[in-house]
């Protein structure tokens, strides 16, 4: 993944509701088709990343399979951030597009 987009996609996969990080990576990989796998070396270090950066808070739930997790909601100014950065991530797409032209 290019580097940043990891934090911008957990950001948007607790925009709908609060999770864990295995639901966090599953939702991630579902909805890219499969195409973008998230491995657990990196998506932790960047859960407590946003975390200390006050884009997401954790508490402690029980998951669908009655064990304890640590589960993760999206904060106020984590949904700002976003939004931001998804508006700078949508800009640096059309102008790696254009540099790369029509596809032959």
């Amino acid at each position: 993944m290019l580097l940043g987009t990891l934090d911008m996609l957990v950001l948007r996969a607790l925009l709908p509701a609060p999770a864990h990080g295995h639901t966090i990576a599953h939702v991630i990989e579902t909805t890219s088709e499969d195409i973008l796998l998230v491995e657990h070396g990196s998506l932790y270090p960047a859960l407590h990343r946003l975390e200390d950066k006050g884009y997401i808070a954790s508490f402690w739930g029980t998951s669908e399979n009655n064990r304890k997790a640590k589960y993760y909601r999206l904060t106020k100014a984590g949904k700002d951030h976003l939004i931001g950065e998804r508006s700078r991530f949508e800009t640096l797409v059309r102008a790696i597009t254009r540099v790369l032209g029509p596809a032959s």
